[in-house]
């Protein structure tokens, strides 16, 4: 069968747009990620990491190129391309976590852009598109799950605005009877609107889609979920005391949590902070992120891209809790963040059961906090 062929069968709408757009399209974001290390390199930046990257971006190039060309096939052109994007994604993050941002001004706008970051998410996107290409999509089929994928992180940024609303609709009567909340009052208000935006959300989401509340999966536990849970929380804690480690060897520092920042400030809030991290913000945002987001795309990725796009859209709406300090720190906390989620999701997938990863993410966010007693 050829490419077109299996193209039209994995998208189910025989679309005449061609399986060729998709390394047409992955050909032109290799060009940009090569001249984003390509220009700071000319301007002076003479970095290890820049020609890493450079290499990077060029075999990605050819794998597209030759693949347009028919030099190779889809099943070996998509994982090369994939496979460089990926070094390109590590070198430049490195490179940013270092300092290294390679920033140009815009001509006419006075904005500065760092081509750094440029060649960061552009090369993060040329890793989907490799994928796609292997999986032999069409450009159809790439269309429609990248409309999903948008859909589902607006998505989860209404759930940052549900929270928003939530939390003035708690607040209002505390006001009324006692006038401003203290700092304790505030953050029991806080993680109160977490529940209680999270999950309007979420059921207004299913609403929207005609479903009803049995798309959530929620079961009783049993020894298997047991082992789950416990396995969990202990990957999960090995991952971050493992990633954290190595990130502290080669010299990334990470960001602080804007919570963490505020509980230096005030410990006592530690009170409410670890049981609501278990009761709400665990359960909750699992909810969102994991059954109604993830288990959404299941319907156009294979599971294992959907675990993949859910975890970067947790990571998307996370960026302001941890832009607590530069650019670099910034990046290497929601890198971080993005092993995490992957983890999450990979146990959500496994188990069907919201029970589970809604438990292991709300221990771990207790542990976390723990430690700070």
């Amino acid at each position: 069968m050829s490419d077109e062929h299996t193209a039209r069968a994995a998208d189910g709408d025989g679309a005449p747009l061609s399986s060729a757009v998709v390394p047409a399209i992955g050909t032109v974001l290799a060009a940009v990620t090569l001249v984003a290390f390509l220009i700071p390199l000319r301007r002076g930046v003479d970095e290890f990491a820049l020609w890493i990257g450079i290499t990077g971006a060029l075999v990605t190039t050819g794998a597209f190129l030759a693949r347009r060309h028919g030099l190779l096939e889809r099943n070996i052109a998509g994982p090369i391309a994939a496979g460089s994007s990926l070094l390109v994604v590590v070198v430049s993050g490195y490179a940013i976590t270092q300092g290294i941002l390679g920033s140009v001004v815009v001509p006419g706008l006075e904005w500065s852009v760092s081509l750094l970051f440029v060649a960061f998410f552009v090369g993060a996107g040329t890793i989907g598109i490799g994928v796609a290409d292997a999986a032999g999509l069409s450009g159809r089929g790439l269309l429609d799950r990248l409309t999903l994928s948008v859909e589902m992180l607006v998505l989860a940024f209404v759930g940052l605005i549900g929270m928003s609303f939530a939390y003035l609709f708690l607040e209002l009567p505390v006001m009324l009877i006692a006038g401003e909340p203290t700092a304790f009052q505030g953050t029991v208000i806080e993680y109160l609107s977490v529940g209680v935006g999270l999950g309007a959300v979420a059921v207004g989401y299913l609403a929207f889609r005609g479903r009803d509340l049995s798309f959530i999966d929620l079961e009783r536990p049993t020894l298997r979920t047991v082992g789950w849970i416990v396995g969990g929380i202990v990957l999960i804690l090995a991952a971050n005391v493992g990633l954290s480690w190595l990130m502290s060897l080669v010299g990334i520092d990470g960001s602080d949590h804007t919570t963490t920042q505020q509980v230096a400030d005030n410990p006592d809030l530690l009170l409410v902070i670890i049981p609501a991290m278990v009761l709400l913000v665990g359960p909750f945002e699992e909810l969102l992120y994991r059954n109604i987001i993830q288990k959404s795309l299941y319907e156009r990725f294979s599971r294992t891209g959907a675990v993949v796009v859910a975890s970067v859209v947790f990571t998307c709406v996370h960026i302001s809790a941890y832009a607590t300090a530069g650019s670099g720190e910034l990046l290497a906390s929601l890198s971080l963040l993005f092993v995490l989620a992957l983890i999450l999701g990979t146990i959500y997938e496994r188990t069907d059961n919201l029970l589970v990863p809604a438990l292991v993410h709300g221990c771990y966010n207790a542990a976390i906090f723990l430690t700070m007693l």
